[in-house]
């Protein structure tokens, strides 16, 4: 199986092949409901907009408290002016710059998650592929999958079984017709 492309619409037909891995910038979901059962990147969007909302409102509450105190007439009015203008717009500038902050840090924690995994996913393909070279003789043949016996045995095995991996007597199974083939690895 490949994946073909269509000239006309660039669209991705068939399946990818088993050791491919996916492009960067494809998402793996079908795109109707991007949030559902992520929530890494619900907390990311919910503390961003949190932030959004609430360092603005904390300058325009601080601008409206100057205003006020700039204004007022008594020293009474100047004082609740400064506490509720300039304290309260302190506490939700300083609240909003905070979410900010944790929608940054949800941010690299979640790239930081599909680096790993991605990471793990093309060290698990570059194993694969070092294995399956480990086992080509010099003349390209896979010698993992010639059939074997161990000792006298009436039982070919391939040369990796996990029957007889630990064993150093194994012979070539040659064609005979009298040996049976091993359950588990399936010569």
């Amino acid at each position: 199986m490949s994946t073909t492309t269509t000239p006309a619409s660039g669209a991705r037909t068939g399946s990818l092949n088993a050791g491919a891995l996916p492009r960067a910038g494809t998402r793996s979901g079908s795109g109707a409901a991007p949030l559902k059962n992520n929530y890494s990147q619900l907390l990311q969007l919910v503390l961003f907009w949190m932030g959004a909302i609430l360092m603005p409102t904390g300058i325009i509450v601080i601008l409206l408290g100057y205003y006020g105190v700039a204004n007022a007439v008594f020293d009474f009015d100047r004082e609740a002016y400064a506490y509720s203008g300039g304290f309260l717009g302190l506490a939700l500038t300083f609240c909003g710059g905070f979410l900010y902050f944790g929608a940054w840090l949800a941010r690299i924690a979640d790239d930081n998650r599909a680096a790993s995994k991605r990471l793990a996913d093309t060290l698990l393909v570059l194993a694969d592929v070092t294995s399956r070279s480990a086992a080509l003789s010099e003349k390209g043949v896979d010698t993992s999958a010639l059939p074997v016996v161990a000792g006298n045995g009436t039982t070919i095995h391939r040369r990796d079984c996990a029957l007889i991996a630990h064993r150093e007597d194994l012979a070539p199974a040659g064609d005979n017709p009298n040996l049976t083939a091993c359950r588990v690895c399936k010569p």
